[in-house]
């Protein structure tokens, strides 16, 4: 794989805050091993999504898109993912012409375009996702179920505090 990490960069613990605070440096490292950690995971599953044609952006849209209990507008999808609206537009744009999405008009309100998988876009997400899930039980296969729990309560937390504090 292109993207790797060296026997030191596993034992490195981020770089230091340059604070005499201790607590400030565990959290310096905790945000610096998290954003190492979620690049390295990105990078390394495009690359294995590659050769199917398709990227982590693109798994991203068509499973929110998928996991919407009924068609979704544009922007409450953007909204889901973490992206711009525009960005979302352009790769709309480039699914519906690969034949994986479709966008119909809101009968309620024609001037919002409602998004749902096409039947190709089902099977090209399921061929992502087994790719997607097999990269993550060898990523994660180090891990104890009792470690996992923890990390999600963790992470949970977190992104309950962002989304508390800082509207996102």
């Amino acid at each position: 794989m292109a993207v790797s990490a060296s026997e030191n960069d596993r034992r490195y613990s981020g770089p230091k805050s340059g604070s005499t605070d201790a607590r400030i440096d565990r959290e310096y490292g905790f945000t610096y091993r998290t954003i190492l950690f979620a690049r390295r995971y990105r990078a390394l599953l495009d690359e294995q999504l590659r050769p199917l044609g398709y990227g982590t952006a693109r798994m991203e849209a068509l499973s929110t898109i998928e996991r919407s209990t009924e068609p979704s507008a544009q922007i409450a999808i953007a909204k889901r993912i973490g992206i711009e609206g525009p960005t979302l537009t352009r790769m709309l744009d480039t699914l519906e012409a690969e034949g994986l999405v479709v966008r119909r008009a809101d009968p309620s309100d024609r001037r919002t375009k409602l998004i749902e998988l096409t039947d190709d876009g089902r099977r090209a997400l399921a061929d992502i996702m087994d790719v997607a899930h097999a990269f993550r039980a060898q990523v994660l296969k180090d891990l104890t179920d009792t470690e996992l729990d923890m990390v999600n309560k963790v992470t949970d937390k977190l992104l309950l505090g962002l989304s508390d504090g800082y509207g996102v």
